[in-house]
């Protein structure tokens, strides 16, 4: 179910229910709209209003959260990349197999999610990285460090390459189950039970029809900036591959 469709289905039923507030209020009993009730009803909607906003801003907090540790992953794994390919220029020619498999890896993770194309959430889940990894475990265990340096190089070799995989790992992990989706299905019944009370307390004309739909805007977009902001591959707001650019263009040469 795409972003778009979930955020417009929030925003639809948002002011739908401030539209039934509306009709309710001229609905109800006179002796049911007293300055008591009203006043109940006010306290009521100020509630449901406080806890909206403390925990809509804490899930959008939270999105750009994740969004801003996946865009430092992928820093670390260009970062890390850099080093190893480093470490196999030090270590000398028998390690350029390893050097082009490596840039051939960052090329296909670039193409994958930069391309221009729509990128397959599969080919982001750990499976995808398995085989990668295998191959590149195996091309540094065939090397036969013969001097000093290489044995010493072979320790770094070993860690830069183990970072790569952990994180690599644990970015595709934190992407199977970005959003909380009970959580959510709460906020929204919050922001519907919230509207259908400013229409019991509003007069129904174009002024409070206009109110609502702007409302129901400003949480439709909400629930649409965490929803993209959780998918920070294949949404709207794409980390930016500039730094995936640097590595491919610095690694392999």
């Amino acid at each position: 179910m795409s972003t778009i469709f979930i955020s417009c289905a929030v925003g639809i039923l948002t002011f739908g229910l401030g539209i039934f507030g509306l009709f309710l209020q001229k609905l109800l009993p006179e002796n049911h709209m007293t300055t008591g009730a009203r006043d109940m009803i006010g306290a009521i909607m100020g509630l449901v209003t406080l806890l909206l906003a403390l925990v809509l801003g804490t899930l959008v907090g939270s999105a750009y959260g994740f969004f801003a540790v996946q865009k430092a992953n992928v820093e670390t794994l260009g970062a890390r990349s850099i080093q190893l390919d480093m470490a196999l220029v030090q270590y000398g020619p028998e390690a350029q197999p390893l050097r082009d498999g490596l840039k051939g890896a960052l090329k296909r993770s670039y193409h994958t999610i930069w391309g221009g194309g729509d990128t397959d959430p599969k080919e982001l889940e750990v499976e995808a990285y398995l085989p990668m990894f295998l191959l590149m475990n195996q091309g540094i265990a065939s090397l036969n460090p013969k001097t000093p340096v290489q044995t010493q190089l072979i320790g770094t070799i070993g860690v830069n390459a183990s970072i790569i995989e952990q994180t690599r790992l644990l970015m595709s992990l934190q992407l199977a189950s970005p959003v909380s989706w009970p959580l959510l299905n709460i906020v929204v019944s919050w922001a519907m039970l919230l509207f259908c009370g400013f229409g019991v307390l509003s007069r129904f004309n174009p002024t409070s029809v206009v109110a609502l739909a702007f409302g129901s805007f400003a949480v439709a977009s909400a629930v649409f900036l965490i929803l993209e902001l959780n998918e920070p591959f294949t949404g709207l707001f794409r980390i930016p591959g500039a730094s995936v650019e640097q590595t491919i263009r610095a690694v392999g040469g």
